[in-house]
């Protein structure tokens, strides 16, 4: 049997993944969360073998959650469901250790098939996500400059755009004011941007805010 955590801030949407896997002898859903935190302590008490986490979720976001989680927890299968389109988040998500990245509109066969998958350890690829990685050995990054970040610059960048400043950014990923600044400085490098209002404006030109 393979346990499942569900870990989605709209109830409803967690309802609707509960009834598509009633009808799986071999899932069973063993816990859910409704933001970043509950995930964090589903994931530190080891009670499932896939979780399933969402990206927009209140008090802790999906990207924070998943890198905190593949910290403490790196064996623990995450396979990501995302209302954004792949090309947006896939690739930083992936880099950043996912084991899979699913749009919420896919097929149910489709996603039981990527928890079957993950659960082996093994990642899983949707076709949309297989055919952007296959663009990126194209040289046109001016098309997904984020996708060149690290995980770490890539959280930075997020939470910049959001107009967080340096030093709260600091106090939530548990880092210095310095470090944080030094981060800031490689993602505007490799982003070839000048202030944080181009990181605002690149991030809604994009869709990677809420």
């Amino acid at each position: 049997m393979i346990r499942v955590a569900i870990c989605d801030d709209h109830q409803i949407v967690r309802a609707g993944f509960k009834q598509i896997f009633a009808d799986s002898p071999d899932i069973e859903v063993v816990a859910e969360a409704s933001n970043g935190r509950e995930a964090l302590d589903i994931a530190r008490r080891k009670v499932c073998d896939v979780m399933l986490l969402d990206i927009g979720m209140p008090d802790h976001n999906g990207v924070d959650t998943l890198r905190t989680i593949k910290q403490g927890q790196p064996d623990l299968p995450i396979l990501i469901l995302s209302g954004y389109p792949e090309q947006q988040y896939a690739i930083n998500l992936l880099k950043m250790g996912a084991n899979g990245y699913l749009n919420k509109n896919c097929d149910p066969e489709e996603m039981i098939k990527a928890i079957r998958t993950v659960v082996t350890g093994r990642r899983y690829v949707s076709s949309t996500v297989g055919e952007i990685l296959a663009q990126g050995f194209d040289h046109d990054v001016s098309a997904a400059l984020h996708t060149e970040l690290s995980d770490r610059e890539f959280q930075v960048f997020l939470r910049l755009a959001k107009g967080e400043l340096v030093s709260d950014i600091a106090v939530t990923l548990c880092l210095s004011i310095k470090t944080i600044s030094t981060y800031r400085t490689r993602v505007m490098e490799k982003m070839q941007l000048q202030s944080n209002s181009d990181l605002t404006y690149y991030a809604l030109k994009n869709n990677l805010l809420d």
